[in-house]
């Protein structure tokens, strides 16, 4: 059954894309069309998969003031774990490769999104503090996975300069978003799917803040993150 679950969530998702482009079409790379098919896909996917996300936090999601958010990158079925998050004119970065991805791909170009090559750590760097001036010249705030990539199960990564790069160009404050630790049953493979307990922390300013403090501020945030992760994941057990 639970493999079942997880088919049928994931056929939905480009059924999703294709009712949510006629609106990216009519209003192309307006940030509140990720906001729109984030909430789509993240509540139609946890219904299906029967997926539990009890929210710690939700207060310290900004709604008026631009962000740069973080989240630990575990699975593909973060989209329905964490989709419903963004605050407003909410922005996210993604692989360049997304593009092709059929419906998903062509959504995610017409929400404005950045796409970056991950292969090119100098380029996907200049992307990130370009995207720094949007954020202060058009109210955007940021969604970046720091890891990088999945760990699939390998806990928490080490993070990439990119997100923290933007959050201190622009003087945007980091707002750490955690999720526990997806268990075997978390992903659908196996049996009935457990609870994933997701908090978001008080806001992090970078205010002030110079390049030179980058280091730092990776380290102060990874800690943070990493030490909820496991206070999370220890409750749902």
């Amino acid at each position: 059954m639970g493999m079942l679950r997880a088919i049928l969530a994931w056929l939905l998702v480009p059924v999703l894309c294709m009712l949510g482009l006629v609106v990216c079409l009519a209003r192309p790379f307006n940030p509140a069309n990720n906001r729109l098919l984030g909430r789509m896909m993240a509540k139609t996917g946890r219904f299906v998969l029967g997926l539990q996300r009890p929210l710690i936090g939700a207060q310290y999601l900004p709604e008026h003031r631009p962000t740069v958010l973080i989240a630990n990158h575990q699975h593909n079925d973060d989209l329905f774990v964490l989709g419903d998050l963004l605050p407003p004119r909410t922005v996210t970065v993604g692989k360049s490769a997304l593009a092709w991805v059929p419906f998903f791909g062509q959504a995610f170009w017409l929400g404005g999104n950045v796409m970056i090559n991950r292969s090119r750590s100098k380029q996907a760097v200049c992307v990130m503090q370009a995207t720094s001036a949007a954020i202060t010249r058009e109210n955007k705030s940021l969604w970046v996975f720091p890891e990088g990539t999945r760990s699939r199960g390998r806990g928490l990564q080490a993070f990439k300069k990119g997100a923290f790069y933007a959050a201190v160009a622009s003087g945007a404050p980091i707002t750490i978003v955690c999720a526990s630790a997806y268990h075997p049953e978390t992903t659908g493979l196996l049996g009935r799917r457990r609870p994933v307990t997701v908090e978001i922390l008080p806001p992090v300013e970078t205010a002030g803040l110079t390049n030179s403090d980058i280091p730092d501020l990776m380290q102060r945030c990874h800690e943070k993150m990493q030490q909820t992760i496991d206070r999370l994941s220890v409750r749902t057990v």
